[in-house]
């Protein structure tokens, strides 16, 4: 057995590797860049860890999701390797200790968010890292063609200069031929490489449904596939309705959106994960990073906005790689808001300048500050104060992001700080004058080392534990040494957050770059129109699919709704292969008119003959012209 397997199966316990998952791993060895494009739950890790651990020196992985860096690198330990994570929200002092740690120890594996790339302080311990590879997670990001894209990961290219030599691996589930040439562009690959796994899932099945009423055709479903499910809705408040609607049919739901706390989020993925709850039902805020086998459907109440959100959610079922379901619910109201989004997504300057204006006003941020700051920020409060509709703040941040004004993030955790501020006698004095408090000040001092000299993360938890006290007194005696300036105390949050990276601007000078903003609203508008395609297409959906993202000579699936469709048409294969080969060699040179075509098929029926030819249509190989003219895609 050679060494990448050996690792492959002390670590993981598997014997052979997934497809293409070996070769991405020998060219990363050979030491070649290369771009990976594996479905959802296509083992993406894998193809990193493995080259990592086979090699000296350290892993940097470059993502964006804190929680699915947290929850990589708590794999990572359980398996003895050892791994750190560096995010937006740490202190200097804990960034700090990490580099050095990871600079002089055997560490193995360093997760970085994009944000961290450029500061002095990583730029400084670079060196000393020993950088083996750089592997690039959802790397679609960096692609200003792509769904997700985030300014921040275009600081990864400098990288390159700082690490002359060493390989990197972009990573991705979803990426248009477009997105997958920029990828590769703006990461300077030295040559092309590129790896794909089939975006076919031959063991799901995808239908649409355009139905009446939504919630009876979502528990008509969960009926019908009993196990583990997931339903997608597109606000908050849909998230509570439906789960309290499935709850009154008897079906045990629960809901989970990014307004819930830290902790209530937590219990209810885990409760799901252990299948105490059945169904989970969320916006697109749940999901990632969660490797959970085996789901037997994913349904989405409302459509996304663009295939390559759809793919990757829907892609969420059946990773055990047995039989599951992807069902897409709609009603004519849907295509209509999906034909407005271009409009809504992209607002005007004007507007985008006022959302901007009344954020540092309701922030009270002076002109010239704010840079390098954290705000708590309360969407609901925010727009029911300055008397702004929602959707145009959030597309409006969204615009303000990627124009590198701020970002947003709605799940980030600062946990609670604590430091010392008075001076030993003080303290003392202190002590004798409020001995109900004296238990906690010993507690402190003695848990956290360098409380006296900087502020450091604490656990109110554990600490309620070593006093024998529940946790809600820890906190009020905390607020109470902050009041006397005993302590500085910052309570832990988990709210959303605002960070600024530019100072206020003055409303006379706000500018956005109109070029790029136009070609992105173009890029949307066919996102969109790709998608509506999808929802209506008559053709096999994973051909469907499979060409959105570049994949060619894909076969029909068999298992969708529209080929299960010409099933129960009664075509017979070799009727099926016949009439299509028939059509397509009839329009391979010329447009044909519909009698024509049937002539040729005259030993057909028409309503076989409208079939093949409705899903050769879906399936883009040929077109049909509103008189019913039929010529070659």
């Amino acid at each position: 057995m050679d060494e990448i397997h050996s690792i492959l199966k002390e670590y993981w316990g598997y014997s052979t590797f997934r497809p293409i998952q070996e070769e991405i791993i020998h060219s990363v060895l050979e030491g070649k860049d290369a771009l990976a494009l594996l479905p959802t739950g296509g083992g993406k890790s894998i193809c990193f860890q493995v080259p990592a651990l086979a090699k000296e020196g350290v892993c940097l992985v470059i993502s964006p999701l804190i929680a699915l860096m947290k929850d990589q690198v708590e794999s990572l330990r359980k398996k003895n390797i050892t791994a750190f994570a560096i995010y937006s929200g740490m202190t200097y002092k804990d960034v700090q200790q990490i580099l050095k740690i990871s600079s002089a120890s055997n560490c193995k594996f360093l997760y970085v968010s994009p944000e961290r790339l450029e500061t002095k302080l990583f730029l400084e311990y670079l060196p000393a890292l020993d950088i083996n590879l750089i592997a690039v997670d959802e790397a679609h990001c960096i692609s200003q063609w792509g769904y997700d894209f985030r300014p921040p990961y275009l600081r990864i290219e400098s990288l390159r200069d700082e690490l002359p030599g060493v390989p990197v691996l972009a990573l991705t589930a979803s990426a248009t031929p477009k997105v997958q040439e920029d990828i590769i562009t703006r990461l300077r690959f030295k040559t092309k490489n590129i790896f794909r796994q089939s975006f076919s899932r031959p063991d799901l099945s995808y239908s649409v449904f355009d139905t009446g009423t939504k919630i009876i055709k979502l528990v008509e479903i969960l009926n019908k596939v009993q196990g583990s499910s997931i339903v997608y809705c597109k606000s908050r408040k849909r998230t509570r309705d439906i789960a309290e609607q499935l709850v009154s049919y008897n079906i045990n739901a629960d809901f989970y959106h990014a307004g819930l706390s830290t902790d209530e989020r937590s219990r209810k993925q885990e409760a799901w994960i252990d299948n105490t709850i059945r169904t989970i039902v969320c916006t697109n805020a749940f999901g990632m990073g969660i490797d959970k086998p085996d789901v037997r459907v994913v349904i989405h109440i409302d459509p996304p906005d663009s295939l390559e959100n759809y793919y990757q959610e829907a892609g969420r079922a059946g990773r055990d790689r047995k039989k599951a379901y992807a069902v897409l619910l709609y009603q004519e109201a849907d295509l209509i808001l999906l034909n407005e989004q271009p409009a809504l997504r992209f607002p005007g300057i004007e507007q985008i300048r006022l959302v901007y204006q009344a954020i540092m006003n309701y922030l009270q941020i002076p002109s010239d500050m704010g840079e390098g700051n954290y705000y708590d920020f309360d969407l609901g409060d925010f727009t029911a104060k300055f008397k702004l509709d929602t959707t145009l703040v959030i597309n409006s941040i969204k615009v303000l992001e990627q124009q590198g004004f701020l970002s947003f993030n709605e799940q980030v955790f600062l946990p609670s700080r604590v430091e010392f501020i008075c001076n030993k006698n003080t303290l003392y004095e202190f002590e004798r004058s409020a001995p109900e408090l004296e238990p906690l000040i010993k507690s402190l001092l003695r848990t956290y080392e360098g409380i006296f000299d900087r502020s450091v993360n604490i656990n109110e938890k554990s600490i309620a534990f070593l006093l024998r006290k529940d946790i809600e007194q820890v906190n009020k005696e905390l607020r109470k040494l902050s009041q006397y300036s005993i302590i500085d105390y910052q309570a832990q949050k988990d709210s959303p957050q605002l960070f600024f990276l530019q100072n206020r601007i003055k409303a006379e000078d706000f500018r956005i770059d109109q070029r790029q903003y136009q070609e992105r609203k173009k890029d949307y508008i066919l996102r969109v129109k790709a998608f509506l395609d999808y929802i209506t297409t008559k053709g096999c959906r994973s051909i469907a699919t499979a060409a959105y993202f570049g994949e060619k000579d894909t076969k029909p699936c068999g298992v969708c709704d529209n080929c299960l469709a010409l099933k129960r048409s009664k075509l017979t294969k070799e009727e099926f292969d016949s009439i299509s080969t028939t059509i397509l060699q009839a329009v391979s040179s010329n447009p044909i008119e519909p009698k024509q075509l049937l002539l040729l098929l005259k030993n057909s029926s028409k309503e076989k003959i409208w079939k093949v030819i409705a899903f050769l249509e879906g399936e883009r190989r040929i077109r049909v012209s509103e008189t019913g003219k039929v010529s070659k895609a």
